[in-house]
């Protein structure tokens, strides 16, 4: 669903619409420089550069090699050293079906990253942390080159009384559990009305249980943490004293429960950084504008979500919050729609992709005006008399 559907989608619409993106656009010219015609014509911007990540490495990084492609650019592109496997089917696939002159791909960690961001790119693409992102964009900012940074953040899932738990319960523990938790829009944490608490914790159980069984580290369906870093980071973060389910661990298997947290608070390790992982803190509110105020003390998350049936509480939630995209009584799925952008706002990232947003992205929009050689006011040129500036402001519309 995450690596393959997704990445296919993009293809397919690129395909059936890029010729029309492609095309000049032609928009309005103000009467004073008529007769003329104004256009906007796309350029590439040349090589880019395409950081991708560990826990998507193929849909994450094809998906903006596709735009970058679309809109004639030339890529390298430089897959995660933790997701080894992946990178190797990247390094045969890559140049079997490109030339390396358009497309190449190259390896290493961190040192050779460092490298590649010396060099003066034309746009570079990374997708990572907000910590990762600052160095990205730092090394970019000696080129003058445009980044476009998709980065993560606490990504909130809010659940009001009037919602439907069941329904809610399903698709928050699918959205929090795919991959692990391993995503950079799954719900972070949840702020749940305390009148419905309890009852919204039962249903979690439940769908726990329908979806990876009895015991999660049996399920087929349930993946593992990436690496020992990243599985003794979410041991670290970790409460036991807060666990109401799940909470045990293996490190041979680097696998970690599905783990419900309560009576969390703001200080505590697991609230100070995006979690990427199995761990899901509960924190209730009364009023619904309290909900909102915990938001809104933080960094602008990528994603965020609400469940409620009241449009009033939707509009307000959306006047509010600002995060990069989100739903509305579901999670996550935003990002399967390759007709809205997806980017984050802030922390959370700059600039966005998917569909036509990713042809914009890796284009220039060159703004040409084609002016007849009829018609050649003199009221425009110097020197300029009295009548002249009469005329010019009727022409300009000043008083």
């Amino acid at each position: 669903m995450a690596e393959v559907a997704v990445t296919l989608e993009e293809i397919r619409l690129t395909k059936k619409h890029l010729k029309s993106w492609m095309k000049p656009k032609t928009v309005k010219t103000p009467f004073v420089l008529w007769p003329a015609k104004s256009q906007i014509h796309t350029d590439p911007l040349g090589v880019v550069l395409i950081i991708g990540p560990w826990n998507y490495p193929f849909q994450l990084m094809m998906a903006p090699l596709i735009g970058a492609l679309a809109a004639g650019n030339c890529a390298l592109l430089k897959p995660s050293e933790l997701s080894p496997n992946t990178s190797d089917l990247l390094f045969e696939l890559i140049p079997k079906y490109f030339e390396k002159t358009y497309v190449s791909i190259v390896g290493g960690g961190v040192p050779e990253t460092t490298e590649l961001l010396k060099l003066p790119f034309d746009h570079i693409f990374f997708t990572g942390s907000p910590k990762v992102g600052k160095v990205v964009m730092e090394a970019a900012a000696k080129h003058l080159t445009p980044v476009t940074l998709e980065l993560g953040g606490k990504s909130p899932a809010v659940v009001c009384e009037d919602a439907d738990l069941e329904i809610t319960a399903r698709r928050l523990v699918w959205g929090k559990f795919y991959n692990a938790g391993q995503t950079c829009v799954a719900p972070d944490y949840l702020l749940v009305q305390k009148s419905i608490k309890e009852r919204l914790i039962e249903e979690i159980k439940k769908a726990l249980q329908e979806q990876f069984g009895q015991n999660p580290k049996e399920s087929s369906s349930f993946a593992r943490i990436i690496n020992r870093k990243n599985f003794e980071r979410l041991v670290a973060l970790l409460p036991n004293q807060k666990v109401i389910q799940g909470g045990s661990s293996d490190g041979d298997q680097l696998f970690i429960e599905p783990t419900l947290l309560i009576e969390v608070k703001w200080s505590d390790d697991v609230m100070k950084e995006e979690i990427f992982g199995p761990l899901l803190p509960i924190l209730e509110f009364n009023e619904f504008s309290e909900a909102i105020d915990q938001i809104n003390h933080q960094p602008k998350p990528l994603a965020a979500y609400l469940f409620t049936q009241s449009k009033s509480q939707k509009d307000q939630f959306l006047d509010s919050v600002s995060f990069g995209g989100g739903c509305m009584n579901d999670v996550m799925v935003h990002l399967s729609n390759p007709h809205l952008p997806f980017g984050g706002v802030g922390n959370s990232g700059m600039g966005s992709y998917h569909g036509i947003n990713s042809f914009l992205t890796f284009s220039h929009q060159k703004s040409v005006l084609f002016r007849s050689k009829y018609l050649d006011w003199s009221f425009r040129y110097a020197p300029y008399t009295k009548n002249k500036i009469k005329i010019l402001k009727l022409a300009l519309g000043l008083k």
